[in-house]
């Protein structure tokens, strides 16, 4: 058994980065399909560590620091959630929103009818529908206790064993989507205006590690506030909540927040977060899965996707933002916020920005679904204890 400290297995991502970078640039197809690096670094990690599980060597891997650059990434969303951008672009966030409902009912739907027709649990088809997808690890956790007492049984190891297959459905299908629909349609971005005045007119760059830090530690007590009241949400919320009114305190004075630097520690707590988060994901949990639920998935991921090219796409603007967003929405509805920025990342790094799709479909993956979606699940179960039970 070889256990991994947070140096080790810091250095560890920060290797599959790098050999992800270096292969990437070998490799075209990875960078046509639009597959982000840090999924491509953290898939050849995960699937070493599973052989080397095959071969009898057991490894762990500390997890502190995975779940500090997870806190650090959504600060730096938080921080970035501008409030002249809601205030012309909070349509989208809407129109995403009410997209990112339909799609978890969606889900429900085709779970429910999967594991009728497989004579399974009808239950277990919202456990592996928008509990695990659209919800991700978190709510698998939260929920699974609460399906098990209804009767399905594990339901907390199938749903984060589900939504393990949707992270990674998630990584290799979000930015393909987008870049796909970007050549099928001729997208082209809308270039921005340069920012002129250098430096000083984007702020201190000083300040703007403090407020993300601060942001972090004053929303942990607001996460721990929200938890003692027994509402159960990711613990990230509370930082989000801090670094947006941070930001939009911020905004109502001399700008003292740097876009650029808010941009360079997202980007790279996201990259190491991902590596770090596919290196602790025990893939050989997915082998253990079992027929019917397997083709359960299948057909979520199937039918998401569709849902997403056809309905979220249309919806979302029909031009290069929403095939961008559309991108992000297919990410975060099968897997995870973090799955949903790394999608528009590499889509932006090739086509170029999309402010509206990068306010939208962190807001709505992060924070606004989680509210939703509780109610989508607990009412879903309630349908199929009344009628189908």
């Amino acid at each position: 058994m070889f256990k991994a400290n947070a140096a080790e297995t810091l250095a560890l991502a920060a290797g599959g980065l790098w050999f992800a970078a270096a292969l990437h640039r070998r490799v075209g197809l990875l960078d046509r399909w639009n597959i982000p690096r840090p999924v491509t670094g953290g898939l050849l990690l995960a699937a070493l560590v599973a052989a080397a599980r095959a071969a009898g060597f057991e490894a762990e891997f500390d997890t502190v620091l995975r779940d500090l650059l997870t806190l650090v990434f959504f600060t730096t969303i938080g921080l970035r959630a501008s409030m002249g951008l809601l205030r012309r672009d909070g349509g989208t966030v809407l129109v995403c929103l009410a997209l990112a409902v339909a799609g978890a009912e969606v889900q429900n739907g085709v779970g429910i009818l999967g594991a009728k027709l497989l004579g399974l649990n009808p239950l277990l088809g919202i456990v592996a529908g928008s509990t695990t997808l659209a919800g991700g690890p978190a709510t698998a956790l939260a929920f699974g206790k609460t399906f098990e007492e209804m009767g399905v049984a594990d339901a907390q190891t199938v749903g984060v064993a589900s939504a393990v297959f949707g992270i990674l459905a998630a990584g290799l299908l979000g930015g393909a989507v987008g870049g796909w629909l970007i050549r099928r349609h001729g997208l082209v971005a809308v270039r921005a205006a340069a920012v002129q005045g250098g430096e000083a007119q984007r702020g201190e760059w000083l300040f703007t590690l403090a407020a993300v830090a601060v942001a972090m530690g004053a929303g942990s007590l607001l996460s721990r506030a929200i938890a003692s009241a027994g509402v159960t949400l990711p613990g990230y919320i509370g930082s989000m909540i801090v670094a947006a009114a941070i930001r939009w305190r911020d905004d109502s004075g001399p700008r003292s927040l740097d876009e650029n630097i808010l941009d360079r520690v997202g980007s790279l707590s996201l990259g190491l977060f991902i590596v770090m988060a596919l290196l602790t994901l025990k893939l050989w949990v997915l082998a253990a899965l079992a027929l019917p639920l397997l083709l359960i998935l299948s057909a979520q991921v199937v039918v998401t996707t569709l849902f997403a090219v056809f309905v979220a796409f249309r919806w979302l603007g029909r031009d290069y933002e929403g095939a961008v967003a559309t991108a992000g929405w297919t990410g975060f509805m099968l897997g995870t916020t973090a799955n949903a920025v790394a999608c528009m990342d590499v889509l932006e790094a090739h086509h170029g920005a999309a402010p509206r799709a990068r306010l939208a479909v962190p807001v709505v993956g992060a924070f606004l679904i989680d509210f939703t979606n509780s109610f989508v699940i607990l009412s879903g179960a309630d349908f199929v204890r009344r009628f189908l039970l």
